[in-house]
């Protein structure tokens, strides 16, 4: 028998509160079909939006109404699915709100191409006129940017017509690995069943009995290997419809294409990963630490997880974690706390794992409603440390929704990582510095290397694995299951020199769904990097010292700006260039210092 609960049966104290956005499934239905109505409107404006200063603000104004309504419904439907990925009735309701999402911007997608035809001189002219639109500059200025990539009003709308056939093959896999494939049970030592799950492997594989995490380890990868030539084929399609649209979009490249959306020079992405490869040592120090730690001849792929302190954590039940992180934001200031204290009172958290339930963590919501995090939370620190970046991103959104109009109140994944990794990072700090078990205190230290390995190298060692297929395909050359082993396998000896590569770990792409968001994770290692380098300014003077308020402030104003300026721009606001190499040596030298204090203490 599972042992995961039905939806039913979770408190619901701990589940989220989504009647916040629409009471009912009725009217869910009622605002679906109002703003799909409403997307017609735009319809008048084509070949007219840049005829008056008014006319333009009006059309700007009445796509924001819209896309704001869609988003809400989007939402919605998406969540609810998510609490149940197996309900028929809200894969459904998903289904027709990205529909409709497709339909907003379709019917929205002859705007920017014919904002291209002004100059910067007179857009100008017109907020001069129109004092309005002087909220759109920032918006304007980036639309001139991406001219050379911008297509025909038809194209672009062809284009924004197929966007729920290009992302097809992310629909296919979510479906695939969280509604349909049914990992095995396996006995623990005791000879007791325990069942595997997407959102619990990660976790089984830091129990102390090894050979129980070699069942959990081959049984749940060979579970993937009975759907491998399905999973092949939804990436290489992945990746063959990325390529396709930066070459309908006059790009090179599907990376260039996918960093030239935020702005993101690929010098950033190539000098992340030249950091890091001039620092692997770091990492083959801290396996061969794990090595020691657990007393075995060769460090397997199921013994990676394995905590240095060589046992299990301590539990950390989900009302503790709100306790720890509230105090650990005090840095930040009164407010910020007060809200975060607040948000988790009130339902912002659907906190535990039930049958059904998208895997993983994420923080949603939209400009007109209260954030929503969804977690899988399994008593443990690792899970507090997830509780805590979901609501450095929840925060951020809450932030800048203060402080912007609708068109600002995205931030690319770029800043976005940064907020939630400075969460992380005091989480830290104030664990390090307040309490006094030490063996408690072990497991915090060895969750900050953990966090480091796993997102400055391991989100590193995926963007090469992304860059790699991609260049693949983009050379014309096939991408086949075992073409995609081949390069993983490579990668993983690089990276885990110390350790013992299997056939098993050679096939680890097929799990990860950030895949199908191409070039996405490099963003968790920039992210970490700008985060310790912000954090080291708050408190200059390490844990439980007094706070750099200047430097708190500037974080917040960052946190405030939303997408208002340029990501590298936002970041230079915290006092980060992201440009260099500096903040990702910085992270990668307090993870060296880091190491060395876990030698000694193993020792």
């Amino acid at each position: 028998m599972s042992s995961v609960p039905e939806r039913s049966e979770v408190d619901e104290e701990y589940t989220w509160d989504l009647e916040s956005i629409y009471a009912t499934d009725d009217d869910w239905e009622d605002a679906s079909e109002a703003v799909a109505e409403r997307v017609t409107d735009l319809a008048a404006y084509e070949g007219q939006v840049t005829d008056d200063a008014k006319t333009l603000l009006e059309v700007l104004e009445l796509r924001d109404e819209i896309m704001r309504e869609v988003s809400m419904v989007a939402a919605y439907a998406r969540m609810r699915r998510d609490e149940d990925t197996t309900n028929q009735q809200y894969q459904a309701l998903t289904a027709r709100a990205q529909s409709l999402a497709a339909d907003a911007q379709s019917a929205a997608s002859f705007i920017d191409p014919e904002i291209q035809e002004l100059t910067r001189e007179e857009f100008e002219t017109m907020v001069e006129t129109e004092s309005g639109l002087e909220t759109y500059d920032h918006y304007i200025d980036d639309v001139l940017r991406m001219k050379p990539h911008t297509r025909s009003a038809e194209v672009e709308e062809l284009l924004a017509d197929l966007s729920e056939v290009t992302g097809a093959t992310g629909e296919v896999y979510t479906m695939l690995s969280n509604a349909d494939m049914a990992f095995p049970t396996v006995e623990d030592g005791d000879g007791e069943p325990v069942e595997i799950t997407q959102s619990n492997f990660v976790n089984l594989l830091k129990r102390p009995d090894r050979e129980f995490r070699q069942r959990v380890y081959e049984g749940y990868f060979d579970e993937w290997e009975s759907v491998r030539n399905t999973v092949a084929a939804a990436y290489k399609n992945s990746v063959k419809a990325d390529v396709k649209i930066a070459q309908a979009r006059n790009y090179d490249t599907a990376r260039e294409a996918a960093l030239d959306g935020p702005n993101v020079p690929v010098d950033v992405y190539d000098t992340l990963v030249d950091t890091v490869h001039d620092n692997l040592d770091k990492l083959h120090h801290h396996a061969e630490l794990k090595r020691q730690a657990l007393e075995v001849d060769d460090l397997q792929m199921w013994d990676v997880y394995m905590p240095l302190t060589g046992d299990e954590g301590p539990d950390v039940e989900y009302d503790r974690a709100t306790e720890y992180i509230v105090d650990a934001l005090a840095p930040l200031g009164d407010e910020y706390q007060s809200r975060v204290a607040d948000g988790l009172d009130s339902q912002w958290v659907d906190v535990y794992e039930n049958e059904g339930k998208q895997s993983g963590a994420y923080s949603g919501g939209t400009y007109d409603t209260q954030p929503f995090i969804l977690m899988n939370y399994q008593d443990d620190i690792s899970s507090m440390y997830t509780l805590a970046h979901e609501l450095g991103h929840s925060m951020h959104s809450e932030l800048t929704q203060d402080a912007q109009p609708y068109v600002y109140s995205g931030y690319e994944i770029f800043v976005a990582e940064v907020a939630s990794t400075v969460n992380e990072t005091l989480l830290t700090n104030h664990l390090l510095e307040t309490v006094d078990d030490p063996e408690f205190r072990k497991h915090v230290l060895n969750e900050f290397l953990e966090r480091v390995r796993s997102t400055l190298y391991r989100q590193t060692l995926f963007a090469e694995f992304e860059h790699d297929t991609h260049e693949l395909e983009e050379g014309g050359e096939p991408l086949t299951a075992d073409r995609l082993d081949e390069i993983y396998r490579g990668l993983k000896e690089d990276y885990y020199e110390p350790a013992t590569i299997d056939d098993r770990i050679a096939t680890e792409w097929m799990r990860i769904p950030h895949f199908y968001r191409a070039f996405y994770v490099y963003q968790y290692a920039t992210g970490i990097s700008a985060a310790l380098a912000i954090v080291d300014d708050i408190l200059p003077n390490g844990p439980g010292s007094e706070p750099n308020r200047d430097a708190a402030e500037d974080y917040l104003e960052f946190l405030r700006r939303g997408s208002r300026e340029y990501p590298l721009d936002l970041l230079r606001i915290a006092g980060v260039d992201m440009s260099s190499s500096e903040p990702i040596d910085r992270a990668l030298g307090t993870y060296g210092q880091r190491l060395e204090e876990m030698d000694a203490l193993l020792e």
